[in-house]
């Protein structure tokens, strides 16, 4: 479990430059980033979901320059196959809650 956190004081351009390319990293919808600015600007709001993903983004490089590896992106898929059967659990309540009957499987949860 990730606990709560936030971005420290710094040069005000360290700040600026990070999301700005962190709006730009949000963009491409197959990434590992977009899918977790979803994820959180559905809980927190925009601004600060950019903010996680911009300080992820920090993180991430400060991870590649010291182990000198290139950046593996984990798909935008990563959440969903993180843990499956809660999202088999989370899907069934949502259809439910729009109405529809489903019989799920034994063996799928």
């Amino acid at each position: 479990k990730r606990r709560s956190t936030r971005v420290r004081k710094s040069g005000t351009w360290l700040k600026t430059a990070l999301v700005t390319a962190a709006w730009a990293a949000v963009r491409v919808k197959t990434s590992y980033l977009h899918a977790q600015f979803l994820r959180i600007k559905a809980r927190r709001g925009g601004k600060k979901a950019i903010l996680a993903v911009a300080a992820s983004m920090l993180t991430a490089a400060y991870h590649m320059l010291r182990d000198g590896v290139e950046y593996a992106d984990l798909g935008s898929d990563h959440f969903n196959r993180h843990d499956v059967n809660k999202t088999i659990r989370r899907l069934l309540k949502r259809l439910a809650d729009l109405g529809c009957q489903v019989d799920p499987m034994p063996h799928a949860l």
